[in-house]
């Protein structure tokens, strides 16, 4: 590229008017910014080939990093926020206890076909039972074994006893945890599967199963007595066999159910009121809310109906089915692991589903859905396929696009071809940004994400919640590829419109520099508000959504290099193809059609009145060119105003370069003085959107009532979207996932409606002196408890935590020990003639937790295991947890206090000769102990002797050990343990928020007690972020506001268009919000992201025609029409091209991408559209900035001779720079007779150069009348030469004198 000349080149004796150089800094800095794109154009024009290759490349080899992407699984990272507290609770839980989850819940509700019908009736009943009993049948066949529900299924707290033939009929036949309604009824124990064989008896099962009779039956044989306390304890009694018959007629309905002998039917209403029991009455208690919806009472409280029932099995996760078989003899010879016994448990799962949803004909009274976790592993899959065939179409409706809008009827002006490669050169840009991600260590969401839930026991609308998390993780893949898309082809449109908007006489060497030099600025400002739009959303503290907006960020920043570097090498290759006349698509034939080139002559113009062609092709004004005679360059001097001599067909008379406009057509339209084309198209493929902007839309848009129809329209929709801002609610619920029509979307609206339950459990930590602190945790309890969301317990029921549990296990073994102690069957030295729980007081009793002086014997009449106000004594609060934990099984399992670190294990039996006995080792599976692993009561063997056949404790007593062998070992200072709630009616976000609101409460006032604790489940894992998601959304739209004011105002030098831009995007934010109001759709991190994004998706649409506006000269009216006209097409066919991109979405089977992507998107681009097109020109034509460069004042007389210029008119100067820029100045008389040239004080003298354009906006002006004495000259002016730049004349653009 040549050099600019120098100041000094000009004619001499010319001085320029001393001029403010504040106005001309923005033109001198984007000038400068214009000459690097030109630049680059032209390089790359001269080795487009290279460029192309190279470019190629380099996107093929970042795409391939996608193989090493790194998929993320873990909840905490996809969905908590880093560092936050949740973040701080979760890693404190699985630093303590891990992330294995204690079992999973598989469902089946029952509601009535016809809506509002009761439910609580023998026949429905019935119904149930036939469900619930096929579901509980299920066999599959894996590895040459077969698995049944109990093999498979969660036991809780099995006691381990020491006699083999009893360990081993309890092993099989310990029931699982099924939470059903049919546990009322005797039929519960047909759900039961396990069976036990003994010599001369039927097979054992929980249908005849009767424990009291069995234990007296097998009291001759073995010492049962400790067995029999743990059985009396737990309340089992007769089990299932005092339970009344559902169907009495039942032949094997026992002879001890109450309605047995009278054949009634029992009232199901009745019997269901309080809720039912497993086996055991004290710890297996079901409350009515776990198996009941849509209860309804009388003014007394008793229940009257019910529309819904719930039965929940229990299924141990794969860790513990894997730990149980692991060594078995059944799983030897199959390599058992950890993932074949998830297998198991999936297949078992989807056939459960399965059988149960087809157990009931279909003419029955009642419906059943069914549903397992495995069902939301399903889902979860298919949700986060990316649908091939969608992704496929969506690229190939846009290909087709791109195509059909760039073909044009003369071939060698066709872009087909170039719009083809425009897509798939996008659709590279998208992969190797995705691939560039990868390498960056951007993670992604994986669609087989497994769910790692924390350690503790879960129910069914806990464990979904957690589940849904991840359901959402893959969301990017799903729209990712779409968005980014529509994003990128929007820039592959505007230069391929400009390209072919070139002006006559651009060299052709240069084309693809002018281009760029008219657009690059434009699409940089769109790109880097894109950009970061989307690090801006990145602030919502949601990992997954944050590495959607990274993603999205990198994606768009390779689709700025793409557009602005590989894409003008094809535009250059197409050029080259063009210029050799050849065809487009098909480049190897020649095109029929031969394009002329035809010399434009000078012509004369009578009263200033401009040809129709020519004015449809340029701007007209006056201007004055003098050869100066000591030098070769042609001055020309600009009047200030111009005269617009408008032709009948313009309806608003602008003399405005049309797009559309060529050669071929300004001969065409000269009232036939020539040839026309050999090729003549159709008029209606003549017709562009260039051509509706100008003749149609602009005219209509820009008449006064229309301005204040379209004000008033638009302030109607803002207000209406502040009401429609009101109405939006936050939440996500997994029912607006989950497609509509299914089985699983039928389940899932029913369990919301009638069984919105969540297992939530306050953890305490550690860090304070819990055997000190008790009074503090009882409160925490109360307080806790008392919360509005809290399930509370029946009336007689003693709440299910670890430390009530335990002070009354405490109470219940100091009663025993004080009746044993009044009877004198336990002294001061014996207490092998007591009762077990006797002898465990005893044994606490004497510790002192004093290592020098252990055991105290005098304390076993003058302490108390709890005081009077019902707290431990804090020296054996570690001693007897130890005890209670190795002899209360059953109660350390209901209350899942999930201790840490675990106290040891400690195996009682008063027969004992050491009187105690410390195990180092656990024995049993923990699947078979809760969630951790401890042991029950041991009980001794008796020696079946010939002649002895008394049961052992009838034995004389043995002589004590010595001191030493009483101790007990205290439990290590507890770091971990926690109390779980039940939290019920929550339905909308808000109740979630004042569930955890009120939760985080009582947890600060424990704080203020010492107590370190927090509360702990899904609701506090996911809901947590809806306290300050709204905080977050405002702070980050106010920030990205703030950003696209700023680089608006440094890109486009004009705080006051960077200021409109700002307010359209702003308009357009808040009109989203309110749109998705009625739309219903809930705020949640995902509709945040996209609000937030369409900030900078908004930029698209009104910077384009806000730097048409700002660069263009004439009145406010006039330079919205010439926007319009340049960036109608563009624009339009960008947002047709998102909306083709986003089109494949709608094809979703998931209600959740067609509402709250497709939906909230496609009104985006509408409202974009809209206000790009329609309001922002309006609000221009009445508050546009004025131009950049304007015509300068001509003096009212002639320079004096010599003069430098420095007697201007000030008056003069300031006038013009003050005037109206939305009126048309009028017009000016020409300079005196003779050809001198006045040189006024603001006038811009610059030489005559090629064409240069700057967003299309093309400064041209047309020579004076003839007769003035002056040359003609036809003159389009460079924004450069407009702040006196100079560069030699590459070709002449028009006839000099």
């Amino acid at each position: 590229m040549a050099r600019p000349p120098l100041l000094r080149e000009l004619p001499p004796g010319y001085a320029p008017p001393a001029r403010s150089a504040a106005p001309q800094i923005p033109l001198w800095l984007r000038a400068y910014f214009q000459s690097l794109l030109f630049s680059l154009g032209c390089g790359i024009q001269r080795h487009c080939g290279k460029v192309l290759f190279l470019g190629l490349l380099a996107f093929g080899a970042l795409a391939l990093g996608l193989r090493v992407a790194i998929i993320e699984t873990d909840l905490e990272q996809l969905w908590v926020e880093v560092g936050s507290r949740v973040s701080q609770e979760l890693h404190y839980t699985k630093e303590k206890l891990g992330e294995e989850a204690a079992y999973t819940s598989q469902m089946l509700i029952q509601t009535p076909r016809q809506e509002g019908e009761n439910v609580l009736t023998p026949e429905a009943l019935g119904l149930h039972l036939l469900a619930a009993l096929t579901a509980s049948k299920v066999q599959v066949s894996l590895y040459g074994k077969s698995w049944d529900l109990n093999k498979i299924c969660y036991k809780s707290g099995v006691p381990l006893i020491e006699n083999g033939m009893i360990e081993r009929m309890i092993e099989k036949l310990f029931p699982c945890v099924i939470l059903t309604p049919l546990d009322c009824f005797w039929e519960g124990a047909k759900l039961q599967g396990g069976s036990a064989y003994l010599p001369g008896r039927p097979d054992i099962q929980w249908t005849n199963l009767d424990p009291e009779q069995l234990l007296e039956e097998l009291g001759p044989f073995a010492s049962l007595e400790g067995f029999r306390e743990l059985l009396d304890k737990a309340q089992v009694g007769q089990a299932y066999m005092g339970r009344p018959c559902l169907h009495p007629d039942d032949l094997h309905c026992p002879p001890s159910a109450p309605n047995h002998h009278s054949r009634q039917a029992p009232n199901v209403a009745q019997e269901l009121s309080g809720g039912c029991h497993g086996f055991s009455h004290k710890f297996m208690h079901w409350q009515e809310e776990l198996l009941l919806g849509g209860m309804a009472r009388d003014p007394q409280g008793q229940l009257l109906r019910a529309e819904a029932l719930q039965s929940t099995f229990l299924l141990m996760s794969p860790h513990q089915l894997y730990e149980h078989f692991r060594g078995d003899y059944q799983t030897h010879d199959i390599g058992w692991s950890e993932e074949q016994a998830g297998t198991v448990l999936q297949a078992w799962q989807r056939r459960f589903v399965q059988l149960a949803q087809e157990a009931l004909p279909e003419n029955a009274s009642q419906q059943i859905h069914a549903f397992s976790s495995t069902t939301l592993d399903d889902i979860l899959h298919t949700f986060s396929e990316v649908s091939a065939a969608r992704l496929v179409g969506g690229y190939l409706l846009m290909l087709a696009y791109a195509c059909v809008t760039m073909l044009r009827w003369d071939c060698a002006q066709s872009q087909g071809a170039v719009g083809l490669a425009g897509v798939l050169l996008v659709a590279l840009a998208v992969a190797s940004g995705l691939g560039l991600c990868a390498l960056l260590g951007i993670t992604f969401n994986a669609a087989t994400t497994q769910v790692h839930q924390d350690c503790r026991a879960d129910l069914s609308a806990t464990a979904q919640a957690t589940q849904f998390l991840q359901l959402l993780a893959p969301v990017p893949l799903q729209v990712l590829p779409f968005l980014a898309l529509g994003i990128g082809v929007d820039d592959i449109f505007l230069l391929a419109h400009a390209f072919t908007e070139a002006p006559p006489g651009t060299p052709f060497q240069e084309r693809t520099g002018e281009c760029l030099q008219r657009t690059g600025t434009s699409v940089a400002l769109t790109s880097i508000n894109n950009m970061v739009a989307f690090f801006m959303a990145a602030l919502v503290p949601i990992p997954a959504l944050r590495a959607f907006s990274l993603q999205a960020a990198v994606v768009v920043g390779c689709n700025f290099v793409a557009v602005m570097l590989v894409f003008p090498a094809v535009l250059s290759l197409d050029l080259h193809r063009r210029h050799c006349q050849r065809l487009d698509v098909l480049c190897c034939f020649s095109s029929p059609c031969s394009a002329r080139v035809i010399q434009i002559l000078p012509q004369e113009l009578e009263d200033r009145t401009v040809p129709v062609a020519i004015a449809h092709l340029t701007a007209t004004v006056q201007a004055f060119a003098h050869c100066e005679a000591s030098s070769q360059h042609v001055v020309t001097i600009l009047p200030p105003q111009a005269h617009l001599v408008p032709p009948p067909s313009d309806p608003l008379g602008s003399e405005l370069f049309s797009p559309g406009g060529s050669t071929r057509d300004l001969l065409g339209q000269e009232g036939g003085t020539r040839q026309k084309a050999a090729c003549k198209s159709l008029p209606c493929v003549r017709w562009n959107l260039a051509h509706f902007a100008r003749y149609h839309f602009a005219p209509l848009l820009l008449q006064s009532h229309t301005k204040a129809m379209v004000l008033v329209l638009f302030g109607a929709l803002l207000g209406l979207s502040l009401y429609g801002a009101t109405l939006v609610q936050d939440g996500l619920a997994l029912t607006d996932v989950v497609p509509r029509g299914t089985k699983e979307h039928a389940f899932l609206s029913a369990q919301l409606r009638y069984f919105s339950l969540y297992e939530v459990a306050l953890v305490t930590q550690g860090g304070f002196d819990y055997a000190h602190s008790q009074s503090a945790l009882f409160d925490l309890h109360q307080r806790f408890s008392s919360l509005k969301a809290v399930l509370p317990p029946p009336a007689t029921q003693a709440p299910r935590t670890w430390l009530h549990y335990y002070r009354n296990w405490l109470q219940g073994i100091q009663a025993a020990f004080d009746q044993d102690w009044a009877s004198g069957r336990i002294t001061h030295h014996s207490y092998r003639n007591g009762s077990e729980d006797g002898a465990l007081a005893y044994k606490l009793l004497i510790q002192t937790g004093d290592s020098q002086e252990p055991l105290d014997f005098s304390q076993l009449t003058t302490r108390k295991l709890v005081d009077k106000e019902g707290l431990i004594p804090p020296e054996l609060f570690y001693l007897g947890l130890t005890v209670w934990v190795s002899s209360d099984p059953l109660g350390l399992a209901a209350s899942q206090a999930n201790f840490y670190p675990p106290p040891p294990e400690w195996l009682h039996d008063k027969y004992d000769t050491t009187g105690e006995n410390l195990r180092s080792e656990s024995r049993g599976s923990p699947a078979r102990a809760s969630a951790w692993a401890h042991t029950g009561p041991t009980l001794r063997p008796c020696p079946l002797l010939p002649v002895l056949t008394a049961p052992c404790a009838h034995w004389p007593p043995l002589p004590l050990p010595a001191a030493p062998s009483h101790l007990v070992p205290a439990a290590q200072p507890l770091e971990f343990a926690q109390f779980p709630f039940l939290l019920h009616g929550l339905q909308k976000t808000a109740d979630f928020v004042e569930a955890i609101e009120g939760a985080r409460a009582a947890c600060a006032e424990a704080g203020q007690a010492g107590v370190r604790a927090y509360p702990s489940g899904s609701p506090f894992l996911f809901w947590e972020q809806y306290l300050g998601l709204r905080r977050c959304f405002l702070l980050a739209v106010c920030i990205l506001l703030m950003c696209t004011f700023l680089v608006c105002a440094l890109l486009l030098l004009n705080p006051w268009t960077a200021g409109l831009i700002v307010l359209i995007l702003a308009m357009m934010t808040i009109e989203l919000f309110g749109i998705m109001g009625f739309l219903d759709i809930k705020l949640s991190a995902i509709p945040v992201v996209i609000l937030v994004a369409s900030v900078g998706i908004g930029v698209e649409f009104t910077v384009h025609m806000a730097l048409g506006f700002l660069t263009t000269q004439g009145g406010r009216n006039l330079r919205a029409a010439h926007a319009l006209e340049h960036t109608f097409a563009p624009v339009t066919d960008g947002a047709v091209s998102t909306l083709l991109g986003l089109l494949m979405l709608a094809g979703s089977n998931f209600d959740f991408i067609v509402r709250y992507f497709f939906m909230v998107l496609t009104v985006l681009t509408l409202l974009g559209l809209l206000h790009g097109l329609v309001l922002l020109p309006v609000l221009l034509s009445i508050l546009g900035p004025p131009p950049e460069v304007t015509t300068p004042s001509l003096c009212s007389q002639p320079r004096e001779q010599g003069g430098t210029g420095k007697g201007r008119d000030r008056n003069a100067l300031s006038a013009n720079r003050q005037g109206s820029a939305d009126e048309d100045p009028p017009h000016e008389a020409p300079p005196t007779e003779g050809g001198s040239l006045p040189l006024c004080p603001d006038t811009m003298s610059l030489s005559l150069s090629p064409p240069g354009f700057f967003m299309g906006s093309t400064l041209a002006f047309w020579g004076p009348k003839q007769g003035t004495g002056l040359p003609q000259a036809s003159l389009s002016c460079p924004l450069s030469a407009l702040i006196s730049r100079w560069r030699p004349a590459r070709t002449p653009a028009s006839p000099r004198s």
